[in-house]
């Protein structure tokens, strides 16, 4: 319970102070290629429960279903803006929604 607690309590904080670099993050997302600004995709968390986890998106809408593995820092699959986002991590942020949600912690 007081786990469960401190998540809420820091995932909700950050999120409110990280509100204006996740939407300016968001918006570059969106002005740089066609498709949404999450990714999401399943995963298995506690008690082997499936859910779906949110990211921004760093590719080309599709490109996860070629099946390929990413190789190397260009690989054209990934937008201009995916490319910072991936190296600086901030594409990893949005999963603070899935810790409100209490998919992970």
């Amino acid at each position: 319970m007081i786990k469960r607690l401190f998540d809420l309590l820091c995932a909700a904080t950050l999120l409110l102070l990280l509100s204006p670099l996740l939407i300016l993050i968001a918006l570059l997302v969106a002005l740089d290629s066609k498709g949404g600004v999450f990714y999401r995709q399943v995963r298995v968390g506690k008690g082997m429960q499936n859910f779906r986890i949110f990211k921004f998106r760093t590719m080309h809408t599709g490109s996860d279903r070629q099946k390929r593995l990413t190789v190397g820092d260009r690989d054209p699959r990934v937008t201009g803006v995916g490319y910072y986002l991936r190296k600086l991590k901030l594409d990893e942020l949005p999963q603070l929604i899935n810790v409100l949600k209490g998919d992970m912690s």
